[in-house]
């Protein structure tokens, strides 16, 4: 499957851009990009694509991207038709942005952890939501170092709650999780490495930390809230999406790949987990990336995957309004 490359309007002298959209449709593909990016969307319902998540929203909806992870946001058709207003701010920065000297203070630890974690698509949700709403709609308007300090302050906020989840499945972002427990990291850490090894076994794990398959199995589902079992599961399961969307190979080689040796149990398993056939997913992410990227309001915006990007062929106008700052 093509996955596009979006060319954003982030320009070298930009702290961060603004895309500021009103009622102006969901007419692009599954895409990418090297930026971050936080997606707020206001009055309006719909289904939303991260990774290897697809879930509806209802209203609203707060979404911080890692650097090319996949996204696409729909609007209900009804409601769009119906003539609903609805309003769409999308904040976008570079992946250098916070690695200079000052953003390495102690500080500044929490918003690197919580850019870090969005590898894996951090949805916001609650009282966490209506105060980055109120920031992000401030954001649109230029109040010069203002904005940068608004920034800031929105970042610290969404990196200190606790009313936030990930979207897409460990196997999707393979990242260590992060956890009170030393020994959980070195679990997770093993786990993640050799996760697409069939043999791998739950007493593989508990030998690196010198415990017995019983301790560790009672140890792991006291940290993790599931079984060591599940956990596998679920990463192997997000692995094979991803292989499922990036790659053209048979769902016979992607289940090899993903860590199973039974065809027909990672067919059952997909379905358990995905409420489809591995062959299913596949098609419904492709029918849902149709588009015609050589006929594109913005010139450019979008480049199909492992197309070079160059100056010349960037976008020479959005259709949104933008706010350099």
């Amino acid at each position: 499957m093509h996955i596009y490359r979006e060319i954003t309007p982030l320009k070298a002298p930009d702290v961060f851009v603004v895309i500021d959209s009103v009622s102006n449709g969901f007419d692009y593909p599954i895409h990418n990009h090297p930026e971050y990016e936080l997606n707020l969307i206001a009055g309006m319902s719909g289904t939303r694509i991260v990774g290897d998540s697809t879930e509806r929203y209802t209203d609203y909806d707060l979404v911080l991207l890692g650097p090319y992870l996949y996204h696409k946001w729909d609007g209900d058709k009804h409601l769009q038709q119906g003539g609903q207003p609805y309003r769409v701010i999308t904040v976008q920065f570079s992946r250098e942005l916070f690695s200079g000297q000052l953003f390495q203070k102690e500080r500044f630890i929490k918003i690197r952890q919580l850019l870090q974690d969005s590898s894996r698509g951090i949805l916001f949700y609650g009282k966490t939501f209506e105060k980055a709403m109120r920031i992000m709609v401030n954001l649109t308007e230029d109040k010069g170092f203002t904005n940068i300090i608004e920034f800031l302050q929105l970042f610290d906020l969404l990196s200190q709650t606790g009313e936030a989840r990930f979207l897409t499945s460990e196997g999707f972002s393979p990242t260590a999780l992060r956890s009170d427990s030393n020994r959980m990291q070195v679990s997770y850490s093993y786990i993640l490495k050799h996760f697409t090894s069939a043999d791998l076994k739950i007493g593989d794990v508990a030998a690196q930390l010198n415990m017995s398959d019983s301790a560790f199995s009672h140890f792991f589902q006291k940290l993790a809230f599931r079984s060591f079992t599940e956990f596998l599961i679920d990463i192997r399961i997000g692995h094979a999406c991803k292989l499922l969307l990036d790659t053209d190979e048979t769902v016979n080689q992607i289940s090899g790949k993903s860590g199973f040796n039974n065809l027909a149990n990672f067919n059952r398993l997909f379905k358990k987990q995905r409420s489809c056939t591995p062959v299913e997913y596949r098609r419904r992410f492709l029918g849902k990336n149709e588009f015609d990227w050589t006929n594109q309001v913005t010139p450019w915006q979008f480049l199909p995957q492992k197309t070079m990007a160059k100056d010349a062929i960037k976008p020479l106008a959005y259709s949104t309004r933008l706010v350099h700052l």
